[in-house]
Formats: C-alpha cells, structure tokens, sequence
C-alpha cells in the first residue's frame, strides 16, 4: 500500500515497485494509467497518489479472489464484489466514492487504449455519503446464536469460540481469521490483533464466556483440526489451515437460521462486531474506550453507534410512553 503523506519521490518510488510486483499484462495498463494522470490529465501527486493505491488495491484483490491476471478477464460483478468487501470492513462511504472514481477512470481508460471492448464498471454505482446505521442483534439473539454450535463437537467447539470472541472483542472477520495462537493471552483475557485495517496493531480484552470457550477449544477442539503442516493460526479448517473469511460467513449465517434470528439470512460476521460496540454503548461504556477497541482512526466513525442509541431511546419511548 502507498502511504499517504510521501514526497513526490518516495510516492513514486512505490508506485513503481509495487507496479514491479504485478505480472506485466497487468502491470503495464496499470504504468499507461499513471502516466495519463501525470501528463495529460495533469493531476496533483495527492490524486495520482491516492488512484493509484486504490487500483493497485484492486488489482491484488482481483489476484487473491480470481486468480486473473489480465484486465480484459475482468468482470463487473467482481468491482461490486470488491466495494462491497470494503464496505462490510467499515470503509467510508467518502473512501468508497473515490475508489470507484478511480476504478471508472481507469476502465474508460482500458476501452480507450483498446484492452478491453467495454466498460466493465458501467453498472457500478456511487455508495451512500450518509452511511446508514448499522444492525444489530438483540442481547437475547447473541445469545441464541452463541449457543446454537454443538458443545460435543472439535466443529461445534471451534465455531462457538470464534463468535464468542468476535461478540466479546469486536475483531472483524479479517483479523479473526489472522489470528495466531501467540496473539491471545488466556491470563489476561486480551487479543493481540496484528496488523488490523491500515496496519495499526492494537490490544483488546475479552470476556470470561470468550475465555472459557477458547480454552475448551484449545484442549478438546484444534488439535483434531492440525495436519502435517498445520501452523499457528488459532481458527482451524478441516484441512488444518487457517479459517476462511468464507468459511466464517457460512457457519455465522448458518447458526443463526438455526436460532430462528428473524434477520437469519443478514446476519454475518460484521453484525457480531456491531452488536459489540452498540450493547457496551448501551452498557455505558466511554464512546473513546470503545473507538480504541474496535480499532477506528477516527471518532466520527465510532459515532455511529450513538445514533442506534438514540434510535433505540426513541423507539422505547414510542412504543411504551402511554402519551405518546
């Protein structure tokens, strides 16, 4: 990723070398981009700086998820795909609107230069400015779908303790998922997270349900999962490596038709994270403590989750004040 704040040189210098990285039918629209926006377009370094980090971010996700390597493979469903991942990893809708503008550059610019006949971006839409407030469960749901796994099973074991310690934490799935076993301390009750969103590590306690789930997990539950190879990853697949974000959706969605949670089928594992962060809102927890644990830059998007409140305050108002 380019840092932002560089000088022209160094900004360059990492646009090169991450473009040095892609294979060449990938690289080189990419270089043929970078120079429209210097030379003819005559963008400022912050705008080329910044397109050229979103694209770059796009062309590795592309890689991981599609395994393609040349941008007239490249389908529409895939940008929306794309946004909508960095979406549900709390993006602002602002951050979003640029990529996209980013991304519809350079696909006028593919059709433009002949890489590809169509503009593959052309049913992509700009996201919301005002970010709609997020969901959540109910107390009573979390606990339904916290205890929908099977207690005798190495599956039901694993499953129950990563909910338990995305609810008692707020880790997003990415950071679940990346979990080692020498990121959690059992004594203390707080998780490393390594490199969360925008590389900034940070420490988060955990609850005594989280602990004791975890610790079953550990004893009766991952060692039926390791294999031959298996590392260090905390969250274990069927195949001993490290837990899917895939994987997480799947069983999270799956528990929670199976607690009958009337939202069953929107319930994913950001929803846990949200649910997090409203019940210790509601709890009466510092809105700066809970900026801290979630790992948010920025207050403002932290503040969010004092609208649900309001909300909610309203919602008990209207329907139990006997004037109302």
């Amino acid at each position: 990723m380019i840092k932002a704040g560089s000088d022209d040189r160094t900004a360059k210098g990492q646009v090169h070398e991450a473009l040095d990285q892609l294979p060449h039918e990938f690289a080189s629209p990419l270089e043929d981009f970078y120079v429209y926006l210097e030379l003819e377009r005559g963008s400022s370094t912050h705008t080329v700086q910044g397109y050229m980090s979103d694209l770059l971010q796009f062309a590795s996700f592309l890689r991981k998820q599609h395994r393609v390597t040349q941008w007239n493979a490249v389908e529409g469903d895939w940008a929306a795909e794309w946004i909508r991942e960095l979406s549900d990893e709390e993006y602002a809708p602002a951050s979003l609107a640029r990529k996209l503008s980013a991304l519809k550059l350079f696909a006028e610019r593919l059709v433009h230069d002949k890489v590809r006949p169509d503009d593959f971006t052309g049913l992509l839409s700009a996201p919301r400015l005002i970010r709609p407030l997020p969901d959540s469960l109910s107390p009573d749901e979390v606990d339904r779908l916290l205890d929908s796994p099977s207690r005798h099973s190495p599956q039901g074991l694993r499953d129950r303790a990563f909910m338990e310690l995305m609810y008692s934490s707020g880790l997003r799935v990415s950071e679940l998922c990346n979990l080692n076993l020498q990121d959690v301390d059992l004594d203390e009750a707080v998780v490393k997270v390594i490199h969360g969103k925008r590389g900034k590590d940070r420490l988060v306690p955990f609850g005594v349900r989280a602990k004791e789930t975890l610790q079953t997990y550990l004893a009766l539950g991952r060692p039926q999962f390791v294999r031959t190879r298996t590392g260090s990853a905390m969250f274990l697949s069927n195949r001993g490596t490290a837990l899917s974000r895939k994987t997480v959706w799947h069983w999270i969605t799956t528990y929670a038709k199976q607690a009958d949670i009337e939202k069953g089928a929107k319930v994913k594992p950001h929803l846990l994270r949200h649910s997090f962060a409203t019940h210790l809102l509601s709890g009466g927890a510092d809105l700066r403590a809970i900026q801290e644990m979630l790992g948010h830059s920025d207050i403002g998007t932290t503040q969010i989750y004092t609208r649900v409140e309001s909300k909610r305050i309203i919602e008990a108002h209207r329907k139990f004040h006997p004037r109302h």
